[in-house]
């Protein structure tokens, strides 16, 4: 990219899976030697591992453990953080243009600022897709980052508190049978048997879930004998499974299906589709697909602008389309932490390749399966699905490993063994 002493000014945008991958390593690789100013720009002041936002909104997350602070990682890593959400791209002058931070009261903590770059990685993942669906917006729940996990977990607990002290049914809908949605209703389930033990004192109420699938199956990205017995173990734990069900509307009573029926909830939650977020639009007319994801070119590299990278759920490589997954979205970070050094030295970044290495869900402790390419299948069965949710917790442990480094991710592990023997299950407060 440029032979010049001058640093090489690097934005990162959006601190999920990949982006706090690259923040972290090209911090050390590139941070620490000078080579490089490496700043991680995002809306939060915490990390979580996205395949477990579920057990945020579930209560069943030890959230001082599984939440990172972006400050104390960039201490540590040779990068800065800017909190905020990118309002404007201004990619003539190479600028983007930070909205301004409020408090909850709606006062005013942070104005506009800018942030100028030589080289941008956009990562700023994807947001469950209503596809216009009416009354969605304003009457379902979203969990696709903290800050809405957390959010759903205050109405969830708000309802259980008066569930048992009016001693009636909590009812509530979930529209999406994939991996999301399908995890979420059996934690559901996990956190109100967690819930139970300590029980206000009351018997506790009983907990009616629906999950809603338009498709004929739900976790269509599994094999049918997943699909099948994923079926049955929710509705051995109560969960109502409704495939070939489309919602065609939402109200503050429930769903309106589009045969005309309704599924009455008092808490719902979109848990259906992909798309990029809205944010994308306001980025200096990049090349966007159909569902808002930046075309990129197999390099990782915008379409529109040699200068800014794409890589996770927000990217779309126009010539092998590659399914929005925390693996792809580590494995395009990786991609560009390797080869990232060598580019701002004017040398050219190889075409990025997907290696599948299969996908896992865990149904809470209820149950689990795990998929390899090709179909075969693993979990289940009279271990009751304990190989594959060990695997699902292998996984997150490989992610602490990453961002903590091999040292403080088992210290972290330690910790996590410890405090649960201390810490309820369930958030409680």
């Amino acid at each position: 990219m440029t032979n010049s002493d001058k640093p090489v000014r690097i934005v990162i945008v959006g601190g999920g899976v990949a982006g706090m991958a690259l923040a972290t390593r090209l911090g050390e690789s590139l941070g620490r030697t000078g080579r490089a100013s490496v700043t991680l720009v995002d809306k939060s002041f915490a990390h979580v591992w996205k395949p477990i936002l579920h057990c945020f909104a579930a209560g069943t997350a030890r959230n001082p453990n599984d939440r990172i602070s972006f400050l104390s990682q960039a201490s540590r890593h040779h990068f800065e953080f800017w909190p905020g959400e990118i309002q404007a791209l201004d990619r003539t002058a190479k600028r983007l243009t930070l909205a301004p931070i409020t408090s909850p009261d709606g006062a005013q903590v942070l104005g506009e600022r800018t942030l100028d770059y030589d080289a941008m990685i956009l990562a700023i993942g994807s947001r469950a897709n209503d596809f216009g669906t009416p009354g969605v917006a304003e009457h379902c729940l979203f969990i696709d980052n903290l800050v809405e996990a957390r959010a759903f977990n205050d109405r969830f607990r708000a309802e259980q508190l008066r569930a048992f002290g009016n001693a009636q049914g909590l009812d509530i809908a979930i529209v999406g049978g994939g991996a999301t949605g399908t995890q979420l209703a059996a934690e559901l389930h996990k956190a109100l048997d967690l819930v139970a033990l300590y029980s206000f004192g009351r018997t506790p109420p009983p907990l009616n879930i629906t999950l809603l699938e338009a498709g004929p199956r739900i976790l269509p990205a599994f094999p049918e004998s997943v699909s099948a017995a994923a079926v049955k173990e929710l509705q051995a734990i109560g969960v109502t499974v409704r495939t070939g069900s489309q919602v065609s509307g939402a109200d503050a009573e429930g769903l309106i299906l589009k045969d005309g029926s309704r599924v009455r909830a008092t808490l719902r939650v979109w848990a259906a589709g992909v798309k990029a977020p809205e944010v994308t639009t306001r980025m200096g007319d990049l090349t966007l697909s159909r569902t808002g994801q930046i075309e990129v070119a197999p390099n990782l590299q915008s379409r529109a602008d040699a200068s800014i990278f794409a890589v996770g759920d927000c990217a779309c490589i126009t010539d092998d389309p590659v399914a929005p997954t925390a693996q792809a979205a580590r494995q395009q970070a990786l991609h560009l932490i390797r080869h990232f050094p060598a580019w701002i030295e004017g040398k050219a970044i190889p075409p990025f390749r997907f290696r599948n290495r299969g996908a896992v869900v865990a149904l809470g402790d209820y149950n689990g399966w795990g998929a390899f390419p090709g179909g075969a299948v693993f979990g289940g069965g009279w271990l009751r699905g304990l190989s594959a949710r060990l695997g699902h917790i292998m996984l997150y442990r490989q992610h602490q490993f990453a961002v903590f480094g091999v040292a403080r991710g088992l210290l972290a592990w330690f910790v996590d063994w410890l405090e649960s023997f201390v810490r309820p299950s369930v958030r409680l407060d």
